[in-house]
């Protein structure tokens, strides 16, 4: 069995998958890299290496559950244990209920539902073995805030979230710790991916309206959301399950725009 402990990453090409992997291997963990076969994963590659930490790369695409099964085992054959997964990836058209196609619909669900479901399962049953282990789902604000563009990705995260509750309370007496991380607006592809036409100046005029939103004014680097995945892998947590953890900047609890605020204290909130 391998004497460091190994993390399994989803989505591990780049954004929040990639720096949670480099995070994790600064933290001396080796790490097995779930992506699609078109992703390149070199960048990624190339800093776990400078840190000394040894990887290995499962292409496939998560809708296929048998590459899931099989990454795992990979895993399980190269290392002989898992200790933290991090369900990481996900998938989504930009479209409403109204015109959906149920091919989507029903991908969405398999990348960010299905997928995690069963990768949890399968990893748990050699935590349990062990009496340890991490499951980290990355969820969504939008688990709990709609916008009427994404059904099928708004019911995933939902349903992503019920599903930590449920594995929490299945897997705390084994020792594994069950929990969700909720990003918001995160400078990622997938976070630049937000209008329909991808034309440059509508994407910065959606980005603009939800800074506009955040009381920390910005949207989150990827790096952001990987040191708290890998702070909550840590014993500095080792309490915490069955929760959501909220990294938005503060936009969840808030109820109007700045320039809402500027228009009705402008001393107190300027006008950016």
């Amino acid at each position: 069995m391998n004497q460091r402990p190994v993390a399994m990453i989803t989505g591990a090409a780049g954004g929040i998958g990639g720096e949670t992997a480099v995070r994790f291997a600064e933290q001396g963990y080796d790490c097995v890299l779930l992506a699609l076969p078109g992703d390149d994963l070199q960048p990624v590659t190339s800093r776990i290496e400078q840190t000394g930490a040894q990887f290995l790369t499962c292409l496939g695409d998560l809708a296929d559950l048998d590459y899931a099964r099989s990454a795992v085992e990979q895993c399980i054959s190269h290392w002989g244990r898992i200790d933290v997964l991090v369900n990481n990836a996900a998938w989504r058209e930009i479209t409403s209920m109204r015109k959906i196609e149920l091919a989507s619909w029903e991908k969405t669900l398999r990348v960010c539902l299905t997928a995690p479901a069963f990768l949890s399962r399968w990893c748990a049953e050699h935590m349990e073995a062990r009496q340890r282990g991490v499951i980290i789902n990355v969820s969504s604000i939008q688990s709990q805030m709609a916008a009427g563009i994404a059904p099928a990705y708004v019911a995933a995260k939902g349903a992503l979230d019920s599903l930590t509750y449920e594995l929490a309370t299945l897997y705390g007496p084994s020792g594994i710790r069950v929990l969700s991380v909720n990003p918001g607006a995160i400078d990622t592809a997938m976070g630049k991916d937000i209008a329909t036409d991808q034309q440059q100046a509508t994407s910065q005029k959606i980005r603009q309206a939800s800074e506009d939103m955040i009381p920390l004014r910005r949207w989150a680097q990827p790096e952001e959301i990987a040191r708290v995945i890998v702070m909550l892998a840590s014993d500095d947590a080792s309490y915490l399950t069955g929760t959501t953890i909220t990294v938005d900047g503060g936009w969840k609890q808030q109820c109007s725009p700045y320039s809402i605020k500027h228009l009705q204290l402008p001393s107190e909130f300027p006008q950016n």
